[in-house]
């Protein structure tokens, strides 16, 4: 059996059963950045003890793992078999904290983490602005770096090649268009041409420094569905993107539990 790390989004991660058993050899990092996860760790930062009201535990453990840069040793203590990159969560803004790097994610944003003394004086880093080009250039050579200096250089590399769907089935199942203009979170605008311009500068240069990953893609079937489980957005697609997916790392040697359906998409609404 393989033993999967993915560093992404729910886009790899809802391959697998949210529930039950077979996820024991999976690793999930998500709500992070290269430059994020690279950085030392926020001075002075402590988890709190319990989820706040508006997280979930595994949002918390996201949150505090890209906040304490836990998530780099996890990784190599888990001894991946193959790890699974894709670079959805890589629309967020940076915040520079005390020397420090973190994801402004929306579950960052609503934690209760941003007030406290540890993030007096934060700057933030407009994602798609040079700055952060070039943290996420300088990162990733870091990560190559490390791959090739630790056990990960065992592991196969993947990159699961996504992007902002263009087009989406509605609550009717009747195809519509999104806007170009779309927001990351309330009060986070974002467009859509320009991100998706940035997944493929991202994958370019990853592709570079790791020339041996494997790409998996399925840009015809790219489709978001407002029936997904997570609800609406241009990266929650319609149930044939994930089973091609599904199929391409399989063929490079990704094992799955037997049960790997993802819950039934509910019913169109009548007419």
């Amino acid at each position: 059996m393989s033993r999967v790390a993915i560093i992404g989004s729910c886009i790899t991660r809802d391959l697998w059963p949210i529930r039950g058993d077979g996820n024991e050899g999976l690793l999930y990092i998500s709500r992070t950045s290269l430059p994020s996860l690279l950085s030392p760790a926020v001075s002075g930062f402590e988890a709190f003890g319990h989820a706040p009201p508006a997280l979930t535990p595994s949002q918390q453990r996201a949150v505090a793992a890209d906040l304490g840069k836990t998530a780099l040793n996890a990784l190599v203590a888990h001894r991946p078999t193959h790890i699974i990159f894709d670079f959805i969560d890589e629309r967020f803004d940076l915040l520079s904290i005390s020397g420090a790097l973190g994801t402004h994610s929306w579950e960052l944003e609503v934690s209760g983490y941003l007030d406290l003394p540890a993030f007096a004086g934060r700057r933030a880093i407009r994602r798609t602005g040079a700055a952060c080009g070039g943290l996420w250039a300088a990162a990733a050579g870091e990560l190559a770096a490390l791959i090739a200096a630790t056990p990960l250089s065992e592991a196969r590399i993947l990159l699961h090649q996504a992007r902002w769907a263009e087009r989406h089935l509605d609550a009717e199942g009747r195809e519509q268009a999104f806007p170009d203009d779309l927001e990351i979170f309330e009060g986070r605008p974002a467009s859509l041409t320009e991100h998706n311009r940035l997944l493929a500068d991202y994958e370019t240069l990853f592709l570079s420094l790791l020339p041996n990953a494997v790409r998996v893609a399925a840009p015809d079937r790219r489709l978001a569905d407002a029936r997904h489980q997570w609800g609406l957005s241009p990266f929650h697609y319609v149930d044939d993107y994930y089973q091609e997916i599904r199929a391409q790392l399989a063929a490079a040697g990704v094992s799955f539990p037997r049960e790997t359906a993802r819950p039934a998409l509910p019913s169109a609404p009548a007419a």
